[in-house]
């Protein structure tokens, strides 16, 4: 898709100077340093040669054909410049000057000028305000980074230029291969989406990393991420995930989601790696470039020093990574070839001084066993450690097909044995739970791969009923629903909702609850009031017509009081509902995903407790019933203490509805139905109260 970025036959660089120092100059002196085979052409019009070679007053000048144009101009000249690349014939434009709309109103206008200009002529651009892009396999680096990565099969993108600079130091220092390097800028025109899909197809990378602060196009984002990483890790780090929501929400979904929560959940449903650090991102890039997906979660630990084993030990528990249980013969098979002291089940210790041949039984003898299925190799350097020869054997122990991971702990003596292992493709962590946690990442990458697409359902539903509601509603210049028309709005979708009335009086409300059955619920009933609870407007487990009308006023001089402007229509008694397990469904649209589905334990609590997990909409069931598990109270729904374990079947499909209802009308950016009630097993759930806000 970018071939003339990444393999062109010819460069121009418009800007290129003499003068050290200058970006012209570091952009046309990597191009010439780095053994770029094709044709490079320097532009400048006060210069008739650079580096040796001819230099052009424009682009017009040049006599050959331009596949790849690097402008580092002043921005005021670039628009003129993008004319004679179309006029030029040049399809491929990097543009590095800074200027644009990073600097305000008047930069924000020349970048769309730019961009429009560029797209009437079927130009992509890169940037602007960007550092440029590396490709190793063509020897291209058209970039102002002091360095060139060696080979490898790791793309690295980013939003951020200097975070390159840095990871690029990192990788020539610590000679790690990389396939591709490059700086997204403004995204102006090409963003992560172009660059994911090519970097998907592009047989020199194994692993896509990235650094990104924002994402525009959230659906398309997670169908390009899902494609991506159906076929190689995609790693990604999101920065900015702590800034406060632009808007004040008022519900309890709104008020739980933001945007950093948004993201982790596409990330969740697309596949796509979130390492939360770049320390995580690289430590996974190394396990997956350099070592296969294991078939699951059964570690082996082999160490010469007890506690750094413990360590491991303790970090599989808190990663979910099963202490793989070995087998009787793989237990004789140590006992023959370790000292009587070492310890023969997992962690193996084969103790302080064991030199290279104790390793060389050990770690064969284990990933041998069947019940393995990837191990960590931990070494701390002492008096009689052969850190190199034991590096070699771990080398060639990594050739079996199953992950092998190391953590040589220290500096100095290991310094020669880390490069081994690196060199030789096998990641070595400083401290053993990284190393640990890395592999947790690869196992849980290699459990998504088996999933099937997630297939989104469609029910039956009266869509007709809804549309009147809303038109009704935005008739009305109203956008909070009351509790009435939220109802039927989710009665509509298929929840099943409890017996109510309203009623405007309290001798009416005794009528309608005797004619419900008692006991009965009593809710105030005003658009204008969202908390019930917080102005004393609910009363249940109410068993007499006194009680009924006693509550009434209560209720109504309540809510009059500490809300006297409220528009109050009266109170709602509905049916009560005794048994169940009370969760709370919703949803809150965010910015750049759209509708966000919220799960959690229901009540007055959820806020406090921030028991909530969440998904983007439309979600599959797969995707929901994980949502639904996440949960830390999720055993509760299960049933304990002699309770009957809770729908949780209805549960999904209750999700799938709200999922249906908010992608059908994208007008609602907030609702909530809380309670719902999830009834034992078999017996569906009822949603009690329901409220929305449409945009």
């Amino acid at each position: 898709m970018l071939e003339g970025f990444f393999n062109p036959g010819s460069v121009a660089v418009v800007g290129a100077s003499r003068e050290e120092g200058k970006t012209g100059y570091s952009i046309i002196s990597n191009v010439v340093k780095y053994g770029f085979q094709g044709k490079i052409y320097p532009v400048n019009p006060k210069a008739s040669e650079i580096m040796g070679l001819k230099s052009y007053p424009d682009l017009l000048s040049i006599e050959g054909a331009v596949d790849l144009a690097i402008i580092v101009i002043p921005p005021k000249f670039i628009l003129n410049t993008i004319d004679e690349c179309a006029k030029k014939g040049i399809k491929s434009v990097i543009i590095i000057s800074a200027g644009f709309k990073e600097t305000g109103g008047e930069g924000r206008k020349l970048e769309s000028d730019v961009v429009e200009k560029a797209r009437g002529h079927g130009i992509r651009l890169l940037g602007p305000n960007c550092l440029g892009l590396i490709d190793t396999n063509s020897s291209l680096n058209a970039s102002f980074a002091a360095g060139m990565p060696p080979k490898g099969n790791i793309a690295f993108f980013s939003q951020s230029g200097a975070l390159c600079t840095a990871i690029l130091d990192w990788a020539v220092g610590n000679n790690v291969g990389f396939s591709k390097f490059v700086s997204l800028g403004n995204k102006a025109d090409l963003s992560e989406l172009e660059l994911i899909q090519t970097l998907a197809d592009d047989p020199e990378t194994s692993v896509i990393l990235g650094y990104l602060e924002g994402v525009e196009k959230g659906p398309e984002f997670m169908d390009v991420a899902r494609k991506a990483a159906k076929k190689k890790p995609l790693i990604i780090v999101k920065a900015g995930g702590t800034a406060a929501g632009a808007r004040a929400a008022s519900s309890h979904t709104g008020t739980l989601a933001g945007a950093d929560k948004a993201f982790q959940a596409a990330f969740d449903q697309s596949g796509t790696i979130r390492a939360m650090s770049i320390e995580d991102l690289f430590d996974y890039a190394l396990s997956f470039a350099g070592q296969p997906l294991p078939s699951d979660s059964r570690l082996a630990i082999i160490t010469n020093a007890g506690g750094p084993g413990i360590i491991a030990a303790d970090a599989c528990e808190r990663f979910k990574v099963e202490l793989a249980e070995l087998a009787g013969d793989t237990i004789n098979r140590l006992r023959e070839s370790l000292p009587p002291v070492a310890g023969f089940f997992n962690p193996v210790d084969v103790i302080g001084d064991a030199r290279a041949d104790r390793y060389d039984a050990a770690v064969n003898t284990v990933l041998a066993d069947p019940n393995v299925n990837g191990a960590l190799v931990i070494l701390t350097p002492q008096a009689m450690t052969e850190a190199d020869k034991t590096a070699e054997i771990v080398v060639n122990a990594s050739k079996t097909g199953k992950p092998l991971i190391a953590s040589f702990m220290g500096e100095a003596s290991i310094k020669t044995a880390n490069e081994r292992l690196r060199n030789a493709g096998v990641p070595n962590y400083p401290f053993p739970e990284r190393g640990v946690k890395a592999f947790a990442t690869m196992v849980s990458y290699s459990r998504w791969l088996k999933e099937p697409d997630p297939v989104i359902a469609s029910f039956d539903v009266n869509r007709q009923k809804v549309r009147e509601i809303f038109a009704s509603m935005k008739a009305e210049g109203r956008l909070e629903l009351g509790e009435k028309e939220a109802r039927e709005v989710i009665k509509a979708y298929g929840f099943r909702i409890p017996k109510a009335m309203l009623a405007r009086t309290s001798e009416e409300a005794a009528i309608v609850a005797k004619g419900i059955g008692f006991p009965v619920v009593m809710k105030i009933a005003s658009p204008d009031i969202l908390h019930k609870t917080e102005v004393g407007g609910v009363r249940v487990g109410l068993a007499s017509e006194e009680e009924v009308e006693r509550a009434f006023l209560e209720i109504t001089s309540n809510a009059s009081r500490l809300m006297p402007k409220a528009l109050i229509w009266g109170v709602s008694i509905q049916e009560m509902v005794k048994k169940g397990k009370e969760v709370i469904v919703g949803m809150s649209k965010d910015h750049s995903f759209g509708p966000m589905l919220m799960f959690g334990l229901g009540g007055i609590y959820v806020e406090v407790l921030k028991d909530v997990s969440f998904r983007i909409a439309p979600a599959g069931k797969i995707d929901i019933e994980r949502m639904i598990s996440e949960i830390r109270s999720y055993p509760l729904l299960k049933g304990v203490r002699g309770e009957p374990p809770a729908d949780t079947d209805a549960l999904v499909e209750a999700i799938q509805r709200l999922s249906q209802l908010v992608t059908d009308f994208p007008e609602i950016i907030e609702m909530d139905i809380n309670p719902l009630v999830v009834l034992p097993k078999g017996e569906g759930v009822i949603a009690i109260d329901a409220r929305m806000t449409l945009e």
